[in-house]
């Protein structure tokens, strides 16, 4: 109650105006389009009236932009597309940057164009198409407080250059824009041109960079009215062969389905996935895992990545939920049975999501996928009979969102997750209400979360609760945030969401302060504090205390340096024991990390930190160190070599517990990760992918120390019989991705991935990496071969060739 009273109140003094000056641009409507080539030539530019005078955005406001520099814009429309042709003219175009990449990869070393078009002209939502002067195009959805580029959309955009600059030509159809159906739009629309050489970005409208967000500073556009726009009907249909090796057994597999997109109105759309087959889906970062939580990985699967903002309202959906293991187990073994195969995933049969913004700023959004049933094997040792055990049912994942945003950077929301189970197995339902509110002026912000969790266990429904609160200062070189979490000890969102731990009653503060325009030394830089207080719920105890201090800095020459200095007080962790109720006693620590990232703009680049960590009240010591140097050969070819390494020496852990004992042992534990990224970019179109990875870890345990937890979280020491359970651990596993892709068409793709995968795991915590990289190299390896080719086809282009060839005919 006392955080819903906070925010109301905060409400009634968001009344503060804050005003900036926006420019205007009219779009024309055209009859005829220009061909997109990037040559600019087309009767329609030459007609139209060019939109200039940008202004400084980084890396400071101060100053004026170079006229040699100028930059300048036009914009056309009809009945199927918006039009956008950019010059940007450069005194010394034989030397802008124009390293190659593929679509999205756009942060690069070339310059490069960006239009940020706000098509509900409401100072939050954002399509972002970019261009490098190399010709590699990309796209994001900005959003409030988010940027995410693994939004893609059908575009066409091309470059060209002679002795004055470069130029280049966008086609952005309506089927990759969403707006309201009315007679006169009400568009937004800003402009980005980045020079990697002089380090600036400019402006087309002014972004006063130490106040707001750079969606509210967009001009306005004039001018788009009585659009009629074609059906946004569009279809990847996708065909994928896949040969498998491993152990001596060759698997081969072909696969089809398809990706639709409908768009149901011309605000919302339809996107979905049938058949889907993620066979390509880049492979996981798995680590060892020690701890007393799930590891998690990352979503990797195109559908599950696209367009999902309004999804992540909350953060109670976490993707990889949709077709992660089964939920159910094998329980009822008889005799002489034995689990042969429990399978790692649950196949998605079909999903789709329907999202959009009416004209009234009220995101609406609906998520609906459905998994098959998955079945156990299990043998009999005796007789060698084998039955099947369902282990997850037929099972339906839904989601409901609706977001309303106002004054162009606030918005409330309430999301509700279910997850339902045929039959006996456990569901879940989770509703969650967000805010995230901002004075009129920017000054301030306050955000918060409120989480009711449902679960149906075997006993009945269990209601679970969370709730966040933060306010924060947001102006200025000064600012600062306090903020409060808190859990009951019966929340669980985990069937579609994703959360490690509850009960808990968490306070936070912080400060920082940095600077938005240069100094003589320095581009820019932050410092901030950080001081965290955490306790549990039930029973009301102090769990830990945690100050940070973090700080980031980059100079004029473009060198970055930064890191943070941490102190942990003494802490009770309720979670490591794995016994509900029970806690062990961490001894407080101060530890660090220093870091270095040198000039990208250089062939030859590198990045480097150091870390330290040692307790204050024990024998516990922890060292990093990570290297990452990268070298670009050509414009067209660029590798990055990395390497981690850490050594944790005399840390204990949870091994084992009985009915009366938890066993926890002393450990050193050494991992080192090494990788290699290689690209070659024959064009913005076509590439080769090297994408290696080797993780090894150890935990070892031969100082034969080994404690039985007592109740007050102390340790006594105790002998512990490795035989039963050996604890030690020597973890290796390598994975390499090799892929050409190939972007024939706008849309269109064909990629060849060839994969190669091995893993081991056993009890020899002794060996070297060296010796440890042997031993992985005896095991079986797997390796993958598969050519998937996906294919764009929009229905407005079939509609138009049937209708041509039915007038032929005639």
């Amino acid at each position: 109650m006392k955080h819903t009273f906070l925010f109301f109140a905060f409400i009634l003094v968001t009344t503060t105006h804050w005003s900036q000056e926006k420019k205007t641009l009219e779009a024309t409507r055209i009859s005829t389009p220009p061909k997109i080539d990037g040559q600019l030539d087309d009767t329609v530019w030459q007609s139209l009236t060019a939109y200039g005078d940008f202004n400084m955005y980084e890396p400071g406001n101060d100053g004026t932009v170079d006229p040699a520099y100028k930059t300048e814009v036009k914009m056309a429309y009809d009945n199927k597309a918006v039009y956008i042709a950019a010059y940007m003219y450069d005194p010394d175009p034989e030397n802008i940057l124009r390293q190659f990449s593929q679509r999205d990869e756009v942060f690069v070393q070339a310059d490069h164009f960006a239009i940020a078009l706000n098509t509900y002209n409401d100072g939050i939502n954002e399509t972002h198409f970019f261009v490098t002067s190399a010709g590699t195009i990309g796209d994001a959805i900005a959003t409030q407080n988010n940027f995410d580029f693994s939004y893609n959309v059908v575009f066409e955009c091309r470059t060209s250059q002679d002795d004055k600059g470069w130029y280049a030509e966008f086609r952005i159809p309506y089927n990759a824009l969403r707006f309201p159906e009315v007679e006169v739009q009400d568009w937004a629309v800003n402009f980005y041109r980045r020079i990697n050489t002089k380090n600036e970005t400019h402006t087309w409208n002014f972004i006063d960079n130490s106040q707001g967000t750079e969606s509210q500073y967009s001009g306005i556009v004039t001018g788009v009215r009585d659009i009629d726009p074609p059906v946004r009907l569009t279809l990847f249909p996708f065909a994928q062969g896949v040969v498998t090796s491993f152990d001596g057994e060759t698997e081969t597999d072909f696969t089809a389905g398809m990706d639709i997109k409908y768009g149901l109105s011309d605000s919302f759309t339809l996107d979905a996935t049938l058949i889907p087959d993620f066979g390509q889906a880049a492979f996981d970062e798995v680590r060892l895992n020690l701890g007393p939580f799930e590891q998690t990985f990352d979503e990797q699967r195109q559908f599950f990545t696209e367009g999902i903002d309004l999804f992540n309202k909350g953060r109670i959906f976490f993707s990889r939920r949709v077709g992660n293991a089964p939920s159910g187990s094998v329980d009822d073994l008889g005799e002489n049975e034995e689990v042969s195969e429990f399978p790692s995933k649950v196949n998605l049969i079909n999903a789709l999501k329907i999202s959009g913004r009416t004209k009234k700023k009220l995101g609406i959004g609906f998520f609906n996928a459905v998994t098959e049933k998955t079945y156990a094997t299990v043998n009999d040792t005796v007789t060698g009979a084998s039955r099947e055990v369902l282990v997850e049912p037929l099972a339906n994942y839904n989601i409901v969102v609706l977001d309303q945003q106002f004054n162009g950077n606030s918005s409330v929301s309430l999301i509700n997750t279910n997850v339902t189970r045929d039959g006996h197995f456990r569901d879940a339902n989770t509703s969650a209400f967000v805010f995230d509110v901002a004075d009129k002026g920017n000054n301030f912000r306050s955000s918060g979360r409120a989480i009711f969790s449902n679960v149906n266990r075997p006993e009945g429904w269990e209601t679970g609760f969370q709730s966040e609160f933060d306010f924060f200062r947001i102006k200025g070189n000064f600012r600062y945030r306090v903020g409060h979490d808190f859990a009951n000890t019966t929340l669980d969102i985990n069937d579609l969401g994703l959360n490690f731990r509850n009960n808990f009653n968490n306070f936070v503060a912080g400060a920082s302060y940095q600077i938005f325009e240069p100094t003589e030394w320095f581009n820019t830089y932050r410092v901030e504090l950080t001081v965290r207080h955490r306790r549990l719920y039930k029973p009301s105890v102090e769990t830990g205390n945690v100050v940070n201090l973090n700080w980031f800095f980059v100079t004029r020459e473009r060198f970055a340096f930064g890191g943070f200095l941490g102190y942990n007080s003494d802490r009770k962790d309720y979670f490591e024991p794995r016994v509900d109720g029970r806690f062990v006693e961490f001894p407080g620590s101060l530890g660090g990390r220093m870091w270095c990232s040198s000039d990208y703009r250089k062939k030859f680049a590198y990045d480097i930190g150091v870390g330290h960590r040692q307790a204050f009240d024990g024998p516990q010591r922890q060292y990093f160190v990570d290297i990452s140097p990268r070298y670009r050969f050509s414009d067209k070819f660029l590798v990055i070599f990395s390497t981690d390494f850490s050594l944790r020496n005399n840390m204990f852990g949870w091994i084992d517990n009985d009915d009366v004992n938890i066993f926890f042992g002393q450990r050193d534990i050494k991992s080192m990760e090494n990788e290699i990224t290689a690209s070659y970019n024959f064009d913005p179109y076509k590439a080769i992918d090297l994408r290696f990875r080797n993780f090894w870890s150890v935990a070892d345990y031969s100082d034969d120390i080994f404690w039985t937890l007592n109740e007050d979280g102390s340790r006594t020491e105790t002998d512990y019989d490795i035989t039963e359970n050996d604890p030690n651990r020597n973890f290796n596993i390598w994975n390499l991705d090799l892929s050409f892709r190939w972007r024939f068409a706008p849309g269109s793709e064909a990629t060849f991935l060839y994969r190669n995968q091995m893993f081991r795991l056993d009890e020899q915590s002794t060996l070297n990496y060296r010796e440890s990289l042997s031993n992985l190299f005896d095991e079986p390896s797997q390796h993958t071969v598969s050519l998937r080719i996906t294919y764009f086809i929009d229905y407005n282009n079939v509609k138009s060739l049937f209708s041509k060839n039915d007038d032929v005919a005639l």
